[in-house]
C-alpha cells in the first residue's frame, strides 16, 4: 500500500478529479414528507363564497322562470311554486305583443354578428399593422390605444349620440353597429400577441416568394393569431349581446331594440297607468336571453383561456 508521500501526484496542467457526491433524491409533496398538500378548510370556504355569489342570481332566475305571475310574489324566491309554468311562460314571451321578442332577438343577433366579427377583424388588421410595420406616428398611435383602454364605453355614449345626431344616424342600426366596431382592448391584445406569435422571418420568406401584404395577413397571420382572435371574438360577443346603454339613448323605435332594452321596456310598463304587469315574462325572457351566451362561452372557453393568457404575457 502506498503511503501518503508515495501517492502519485497529478501531472502539471491536469486537474485532479473532483470527488463524486452521492445524489439524494428530492422529496415530493409537503416539506414534512407527505405525498399530498394539506387542504385548508378556511380557503375552501372563502372560495365558496364568491362561487355562491355568482351562481345565486342564475339559480334565482331559473327557479322563478317556472312560476306564474301570481306565484311569483306569493312563494319563496329560491324554491319552486305549486305549478310548473315554464312552458306557459316561454309561450307567453314568444307571443306577447305580436311576437316582438323574436324581433328583438333578431336585432341582437344582427348587432352581435356584424359588431363582433367586424370588431375582431379590424382589431386584427390594426394590431398586426402596429406590430409588424414601422411608420411615422406609430408610438403616438399606440399610446392613444393604451389610453383608450382605460376609458369606459359609457363615457363615450353621449358624445357619440351628439355626433350621430348631427349625421342623422340616430334611431338606425348604424348608430349601434359603428361604435361596436371599435375595441381598443382587442387591438392592444392582438398587437401584443402578434409581436411574438408572428416571426419576422416568416413574413420575409413570404415576400421573397412573391406574396403581397394582404395575402400574408389572410393566409399566414390570421392562422397564427387564431387563439387571440377567438378571445377577442368571444369578448365582443358578450359585450354586444349585453349592450344596453348605447342602444337605449340611440334608438326610439321598438322595432330596432335589442333584447336588453326591450326587456327593460317590458319591465317598466308596469309603472304606467294602463301598463300590464308581466314580470314573469321579463324573468323568463331574461333566462332565454342568457342561454345563447352560455352555449357560446362553453364552446369557445378553451380557446378563450389560451388566447387571453398568451396575449397577457407577451409583448
Amino acid at each position: 500500500m502506498l503511503t501518503a508521500e508515495e501517492k502519485p501526484v497529478p501531472a502539471a496542467g491536469r486537474a485532479a478529479p473532483a470527488p463524486q457526491r452521492k445524489r439524494i433524491p428530492a422529496r415530493r409533496g409537503r416539506p414534512g414528507g407527505g405525498s399530498r398538500p394539506r387542504r385548508s378548510a378556511l380557503l375552501t370556504a372563502l372560495m365558496t363564497l364568491p362561487l355562491l355569489y355568482s351562481l345565486m342570481p342564475l339559480v334565482w332566475l331559473a327557479i322563478n322562470s317556472t312560476k306564474s305571475r301570481d306565484q311569483l310574489f306569493s312563494t319563496f324566491g329560491l324554491w319552486f311554486g305549486d305549478d310548473f309554468a315554464l312552458w306557459d311562460n316561454i309561450t307567453g314571451v314568444l307571443t306577447y305583443n305580436d311576437g316582438i321578442y323574436l324581433r328583438w332577438l333578431a336585432n341582437t343577433v344582427l348587432y352581435v354578428a356584424i359588431g363582433a366579427v367586424g370588431a375582431t377583424l379590424l382589431a386584427a388588421l390594426a394590431g398586426y399593422g402596429l406590430a409588424k410595420y414601422d411608420f411615422p406616428g406609430r408610438r403616438a398611435f399606440l399610446a392613444v390605444v393604451v389610453g383608450a383602454v382605460a376609458v369606459p364605453s359609457t363615457a363615450l355614449a353621449v358624445p357619440a349620440f351628439l355626433l350621430f345626431g348631427e349625421l342623422g344616424l340616430t334611431n338606425t342600426p348604424l348608430a349601434v353597429l359603428i361604435p361596436l366596431l371599435v375595441t381598443p382592448f382587442g387591438l392592444f391584445l392582438l398587437y401584443s400577441y402578434a409581436n411574438e406569435a408572428i416571426p419576422d422571418e416568416i413574413i420575409d420568406a413570404a415576400r421573397v416568394d412573391g406574396a403581397g401584404d394582404f395575402r400574408i395577413f389572410f393566409s399566414i397571420a390570421l392562422r397564427l393569431l387564431s387563439p387571440a382572435l377567438v378571445s377577442i371574438f368571444l369578448l365582443e360577443v358578450v359585450s354586444a349581446w349585453n349592450n344596453y346603454f348605447l342602444p337605449l339613448i340611440m334608438l326610439n323605435d321598438p322595432q330596432w331594440f335589442p333584447l336588453t332594452v326591450g326587456l327593460n321596456q317590458w319591465n317598466a310598463q308596469a309603472n304606467t297607468a294602463d301598463g300590464e304587469v308581466i314580470t314573469h315574462l321579463v324573468i323568463t325572457g331574461s333566462l332565454l336571453t342568457i342561454i345563447p351566451l352560455v352555449i357560446v362561452f362553453i364552446t369557445l372557453q378553451r380557446f378563450w383561456q389560451s388566447g387571453l393568457a398568451a396575449g397577457s404575457t407577451k409583448g
